[in-house]
């Protein structure tokens, strides 16, 4: 059996940000060269989530939407923020959106749904998070 581990590094632009990673993850599979497998991609980051869902702009708006009415930002709102930080929504946000995905490979390629695309979603950014691609399979 094969094993092929690669890092994505992120620094976003906003504090709460959704990107498409799904041709990073491709090409991950392509070098791998495993034909039948599986991909596990997830966030290595407490306030970052790795999902699958649409490619549309106004969906992920919405989920930012959402997300701010669960877990709306605020420095004195919550008990772990009297740690000195200022990120407990995030990581409210990162436990509803979820950590990792899981995907199966078939001939080479991502065997995804129609209209499955993958994301990485950052909920505390400005800074430099990672997430970890492993794929094993033959």
């Amino acid at each position: 059996m094969k094993s092929f581990r690669k890092e994505l590094w992120f620094c976003t632009e906003k504090r709460r940000q959704i990107i498409h990673i799904t041709g990073d993850i491709e090409k991950a599979v392509e070098e791998s060269k495993v034909i039948e497998g599986l991909c596990l991609v997830n966030a290595m980051h407490i306030t970052a989530s790795v999902f699958i869902n649409d490619l549309e702009n106004g969906l992920h708006q919405d989920f930012l939407n959402w997300l701010e009415k669960l877990a709306p930002y605020s420095v004195e709102g919550y008990l772990h923020n009297r740690s000195g930080e200022d990120n407990a929504d995030a990581h409210l946000k990162r436990t509803i959106m979820g950590r990792e995905v899981v995907v199966a490979i078939t001939k080479g390629k991502l065997d995804l749904g129609p209209w499955e695309e993958i994301f990485y979603g950052e909920f505390d950014g400005q800074r430099r998070k990672r997430v970890l691609i492993k794929i094993i399979g033959e």
